[in-house]
C-alpha cells in the first residue's frame, strides 16, 4: 500500500530558485530509490489561521513562504530500506549551500487514508 512522507518547511523568497534546483538535483535520487513521485510545491495561498497555520508550525519568519512537500512510496517498508540508503548517499551531500533552515523542517510518514486519483 501507498505510503507517504510529506514535509512542510520556511524558505527565504529570495532562495525559491536555489531550492527548486535543490529539489530537481535530489529528486532523482529518491526515485532511483524506489520513489513512485516527488512533489514540491511553493506557498500561493497560506493564509494566517487563528490558532495554528503553516508558517506557525515552521516558526516562519518575515520574507520566508511556506513549502508543501511530499515523496510517495509503493509501501512503508520500501521507504524505510530507501531512507538508510539515501542518506548515506554521498550525493544527498548539501553542506552549507541548504536553502532553508534544517532546523524548522517539519515532517512525517503518512499511511494512504484515501486516494481519488488513479
Amino acid at each position: 500500500m501507498t505510503y507517504i512522507d510529506g514535509f512542510v518547511v520556511p524558505v527565504p523568497t529570495g532562495k525559491k530558485e536555489a531550492y527548486r534546483e535543490l529539489s530537481a538535483r535530489v529528486a532523482p535520487i529518491f526515485k532511483e530509490y524506489g520513489a513512485l513521485r516527488v512533489v514540491e510545491c511553493w506557498g500561493d495561498d497560506v493564509p494566517d489561521g487563528k490558532v495554528t497555520d503553516f508558517k506557525r508550525a515552521v516558526k516562519a519568519e518575515p520574507g520566508e513562504n511556506i513549502v508543501f512537500s511530499l515523496i510517495l512510496w509503493p509501501s512503508k517498508a520500501v521507504r524505510d530500506a530507501a531512507s538508510k540508503k539515501i542518506m548515506s548517499d554521498p550525493r544527498m551531500a548539501h553542506g552549507s549551500d541548504m536553502p532553508f533552515d534544517g532546523k524548522r523542517l517539519i515532517y512525517g510518514g503518512f499511511e494512504l487514508l484515501l486516494d481519488s486519483g488513479e
